[in-house]
């Protein structure tokens, strides 16, 4: 029987699970068969209803275009948007693969189409991973920072939302494949990072309450510059006690889809005001602080660097991971634990992590109406802290923890 192949001749993943739905089948091979024996790009000869939903794969190799990329881009006014690329990597896993991803392929970005009763859509079934690609000061490639954390922490958030997630083999091949897609669109060094977005979902359609027949993993990539509008400048936070962003038994620990939704009246709230993020403190005792809306937090006290404890209300950040271990090789004493709204207000500084912030210092927090200020700019923990780590993403210093992974 017939099937859909790639330029390279491999089965798509999505012609390899076909043949679970019946009489699907058959009808897609001897369309795709068609097209194919057409000259077409194997899917003009498609029902219309179907098309949508298959990402068109492009037999135009661009992936060696270095210059011009986006073509309009003004490099030194890249801020944190989205910007469309050329390609992103899809594959999907039905019953029929027993809870293995097959093998992906890339595929022009574009719209993807969802049943109406797909899992993501009705029961926010998904998790998201973001992590950065930077090119190398020497223009030879590019370098990844972390990506098996990111892929384990997708497989812990996996296990928690009942959903199968590729292996980590398969999950960091695929993130450095659709870099390789998208190189042109990798900013200059120095002037930001391909963000890629990670994507793991309940694409099956579903009624009742229970986890989705087939799940998609898929990648995107867009090239970013600072997150916050402030840029490198400090940002000013808002305490807000009447809205929490998870509570202990649920998914604040996982990067779920379904947390972040929660947290965008608050945060529209504080924005309207001046401010730039919410601090949250924890839903039982109304006195701990927890997270920013989409980073970590620390803060810094007569040279010791306290981070509330991650006991699944928190996500476990990478770069908070990764600060954490570099400040302690600097030399300072750091605390996991819970971290009162009192310690915040005495504190000497105060500053966020994340993939999309990276450091962020804190100028100020309100709370309660009242505004407590912190120390920022040179000979801070914070911007100590800032240069080590960029200066190893980007491959301005020395890796010597096996952090980087490079991509060529």
């Amino acid at each position: 029987m017939a099937a859909w192949t790639s330029a390279k001749g491999a089965l798509l993943p999505w012609a390899r699970s076909s043949s679970g739905h019946g009489g699907l089948s058959s009808v897609l091979a001897r369309a795709l068969a068609l097209a194919t024996a057409g000259g077409g790009d194997g899917c003009s000869l498609l029902p219309r209803r179907w098309q949508s939903s298959l990402p068109q794969l492009d037999h135009v190799d661009r992936s060696d275009e270095e210059s011009g990329g986006g073509g309009e881009i003004d490099w030194d006014k890249l801020g944190f948007g989205l910007t469309p690329t050329d390609y992103m990597y899809v594959t999907r896993c039905s019953p029929e693969d027993r809870g293995d991803f097959p093998r992906g392929e890339l595929c022009r970005y574009g719209n993807i189409e969802l049943s109406p009763s797909s899992g993501v859509l009705n029961y926010a079934q998904g998790l998201f991973e973001g992590m950065k690609a930077y090119r190398r000061p020497d223009k030879a490639g590019y370098t990844l920072f972390r990506p098996d954390e990111n892929a384990r922490r997708m497989q812990h958030g996996a296990e928690r939302m009942c959903m199968p997630a590729p292996s980590v083999e398969q999950f960091v091949h695929a993130v450095k494949q659709t870099v390789l897609a998208n190189r042109r669109w990798v900013p200059p060094q120095g002037k930001g990072a391909l963000y890629l977005r990670p994507l793991l979902m309940g694409s099956g359609p579903i009624l009742g309450l229970a986890p989705a027949p087939e799940y998609t993993f898929l990648i995107y990539a867009a090239p970013v510059g600072n997150y916050f509008k402030e840029g490198l400048a400090p940002i000013n936070l808002v305490v807000h006690d009447e809205f929490h962003r998870a509570m202990p038994g649920g998914t604040g620990g996982v990067k779920t889809i379904a947390n972040y939704a929660p947290v965008l009246r608050a945060q529209t709230d504080a924005k309207s005001k001046g401010f730039t993020d919410v601090l949250y403190l924890d839903s039982v005792h109304k006195r701990y602080l927890e997270e920013v809306s989409s980073c970590n937090v620390f803060v810094v006290k007569g040279g010791v660097v306290a981070t509330p404890a991650t006991r699944g209300t928190i996500l476990p950040g990478i770069t908070r991971k990764s600060v954490i271990e570099l400040a302690r090789d600097h030399g300072h004493k750091v605390e996991e634990r819970l971290v009162s709204i009192d310690d915040l207000m005495g504190a000497d500084e105060v500053f966020c992590t994340g993939t999309a912030v990276v450091v962020a210092p804190v100028s100020t927090v309100t709370y309660q109406g009242n505004k407590y200020e912190f120390r920022t700019g040179p000979d801070t923990v914070s911007q100590e802290l800032y240069t080590t780590l960029t200066s190893i993403q980007m491959g301005l210093a020395e890796d010597k923890k096996g952090w980087t992974v490079a991509v060529e």
